[in-house]
């Protein structure tokens, strides 16, 4: 079965998030994509900020992520979830794995920009679980960790993007259980 080379960077770095979107989706390798910075100011459908690799041209500049391989047939589905033609167009970037060999991989970039935004908490929460989970390096988790993000208007939207991850599931079981027991005890 044909596949694609993707090179992940904000939120489809998490294992879970990605494969709740795209059921073929491995991880491959970590990598990072020179001559780029990781910025969140692409502007989503929602009123807030997602992920983009600007491209800056500076050798010292470099993006992390992961690489991923998926089903060809599975593209489209990635596509529409990435917003494929309404604020992300995709490219073909050349890739240095950690041991110095450099593949091409295809990848989505920003058309829609506003640096006046801030990602919801929730999209922030999908980048770092992804970041922590493959191990980039420090410097690159504590940038993301830096970012400054925002409250989601929708409490369920927020609780249900951060679903897919049982140990937030059992820690708001926990915290509706702790709140019943505590209302039987009035």
């Amino acid at each position: 079965m044909s596949t694609v080379v993707y090179f992940a960077y904000g939120s489809n770095m998490s294992s879970a998030r990605i494969r709740h979107r795209v059921q073929s989706a491995s991880a491959v390798s970590t990598a990072h994509l020179p001559e780029h910075r990781l910025r969140f100011h692409k502007r989503s459908l929602d009123g807030s900020a997602k992920c983009d690799i600007e491209h800056t041209g500076q050798p010292a500049d470099r993006v992390f992520g992961v690489i991923y391989t998926i089903h060809q047939s599975e593209k489209v589905l990635l596509d529409d979830h990435e917003g494929l033609g309404n604020g992300y167009e995709e490219k073909h970037v050349s890739i240095h794995m950690p041991d110095g060999d450099v593949m091409i991989a295809l990848t989505y970039y920003a058309t829609h920009i506003d640096t006046s935004l801030q990602p919801y908490h929730w999209y922030k929460e999908h980048v770092l679980r992804g970041a922590r989970e493959h191990a980039l390096p420090g410097e690159h988790i504590a940038m993301i960790e830096a970012i400054e993000s925002i409250a989601d208007p929708s409490p369920s939207n927020h609780a249900a993007e951060l679903s897919i991850y049982p140990d937030v599931v059992n820690t708001a079981q926990e915290r509706l259980q702790r709140r019943r027991d505590a209302l039987q005890k009035r």
